[in-house]
């Protein structure tokens, strides 16, 4: 009993040496001129709560799906979609890493055509030509979505470009995963990973 409690006292006192070594987490990164706190407050909803205080925020431009920094930051980026063409339900605010952002502003142009026949002949297309952009492969997609902010779910899906069951081992329907994950959109650059529950 006394080696237990010593080997507990010995865990416990590792444990907050290295708790204080790490210290509080850094504040984030002020505000670039001219942006606004309540925007970038609502863009970092769909964050993590450990990655908020140093995700990068940026502003989406519609006319030519370039943006405007918000906040500097590093690791993942947010941004409010909410209202913008194609934009469905009225309330979208998404989070990824900071190398998907090419991925992104493709979405969001080819989301932008109405016509859903139209948007998906460009999508494959695109997929067909080579020139769809394939996010990082692993990196995480965070999205909260819903009428208004109050009734948005959270959904995260994981970026596996290219993958299969073949490459993988991960089956490629619900109905095969039988409640574990599986691979949606097998084979292509839209290939993610499905997590039940998410």
């Amino acid at each position: 009993m006394k080696r237990f409690a010593l080997c507990m006292a010995t865990v416990v006192a590792v444990s907050v040496s290295a708790f204080a070594q790490r210290g509080a987490p850094a504040p984030p990164q002020p505000l670039e001129p001219g942006a606004s706190q309540a925007d970038v407050d609502k863009a970092l909803l769909a964050a993590p709560g450990n990655t908020k205080n140093q995700a990068m925020v940026i502003k989406w431009k519609s006319a030519d799906w370039t943006y405007d920094v918000l906040r500097k930051g590093t690791g993942l980026v947010c941004f409010d979609k909410s209202g913008l063409p194609g934009q469905r339900p009225a309330f979208s605010v998404e989070c990824t890493n900071q190398g998907n952002l090419a991925r992104a502003a493709q979405n969001l142009k080819f989301e932008s055509e109405p016509d859903n026949a139209k948007r998906q002949a460009a999508l494959d297309a695109a997929e067909k030509d080579g020139t769809r952009v394939k996010p990082e492969f692993g990196s995480v997609w965070y999205h909260l979505r819903g009428a208004d902010a109050s009734n948005a779910n959270t959904h995260m899906t994981i970026a596996v470009p290219g993958a299969t069951m073949a490459s993988t081992g991960l089956p490629e329907t619900p109905q095969a995963a039988k409640g574990g994950v599986w691979i949606m959109n097998a084979g292509t650059t839209t290939a993610h990973l499905m997590v039940p529950g998410e």
